[in-house]
């Protein structure tokens, strides 16, 4: 269970009827559920400025949490007002017609409300059931002070940040490899403090794709221990071309990204097209 709760502008700036930051908090809005529909959650119940969301592991909970940070730690503030968000992950089991799920959701709204702006804490509950592939996103240490005190559970800090910092060494993070992402003028990086971009037609993507045959979510890269991997999620299918290599078609499935190359977003990446994204691992 994951629950997120937007701070800083979200009701003032509707009470103070000032629309640009309105706007803001409802840009953030729509950048969480984008977080929640590409991790495949189920939003629970929502409340004017806060969502609950049901996920089938930790492992894709606490994923979600860090790349909903991470997203919103890039937005500019509005008018001197910073919109973040604070979560809070605790697992739980929810029943048939969602029993159990205010218990569950009532404890993780419990953390949201003690993490800081910016901030996403976790149970020790949820971080003992993480896989070796995930652990590296919590600290190998619960965090400390008043905070800890409220709970009965260790609870830890999430993000790519602590986890970097505790599984890999300093001199290894320093050639640690990125992967560039040019789309027309536009160039990303996906690097160990970014580890995921997502491309699509929808505003609000790291990548946006105009082409109509791509997809409003259409596909995300990542950042993982072993390499860079795309994740299909659309209509049309991911098409890309790894060098001199066959071209491979992602289905709601993966390729692994090396070397350099080209993506095509529902359409051949061996196609002339404006909306061709380039990659290369630097």
């Amino acid at each position: 269970m994951l629950f997120a709760e937007l701070v800083g502008g979200g009701r003032e700036g509707v009470t103070l009827g000032l629309s640009e930051i309105a706007h803001a908090v409802e840009r953030c809005a729509n950048r969480i559920e984008r977080v929640i529909e590409s991790n495949s959650g189920t939003i629970l119940f929502r409340r004017s400025n806060a969502i609950a969301v049901g996920f089938a592991d930790c492992d894709t909970a606490v994923k979600a949490a860090t790349e909903m940070v991470e997203r919103l730690a890039g937005m500019l503030p509005v008018m001197g007002v910073r919109v973040s968000v604070r979560i809070g992950v605790h697992y739980g089991t929810v029943g048939e017609g969602n029993a159990g799920v205010e218990e569950v959701a009532a404890f993780a709204e419990r953390l949201a409300g003690f993490a800081r702006p910016g901030e996403a804490l976790a149970s020790g509950e949820t971080v003992m059931l993480l896989s070796t592939a995930t652990r590296h996103f919590a600290g190998t240490e619960p965090i400390a002070g008043a905070r800890a005190e409220a709970f009965d559970w260790p609870i830890y800090l999430l993000g790519p940040r602590t986890g970097m910092t505790t599984s890999m060494p300093a001199a290894s993070a320093l050639i640690s490899p990125r992967l560039r992402i040019k789309h027309q003028d536009d160039v990303v990086i996906v690097e160990e403090l970014r580890p995921i971009i997502l491309l699509g037609r929808e505003q609000g993507n790291d990548v946006v794709i105009i082409d109509p045959r791509a997809s409003r979510q259409h596909a995300r890269v990542e950042r993982r221990r072993d390499g860079f991997v795309l994740v299909d999620q659309s209509t049309n299918g991911t098409y890309v071309a790894n060098g001199d290599d066959p071209e491979q078609c992602a289905r709601k499935s993966e390729i692994v990204l090396t070397g350099q190359g080209r993506i095509g977003c529902g359409f051949s990446a061996n196609d002339i097209e404006r909306d061709l994204v380039f990659f290369e691992v630097i």
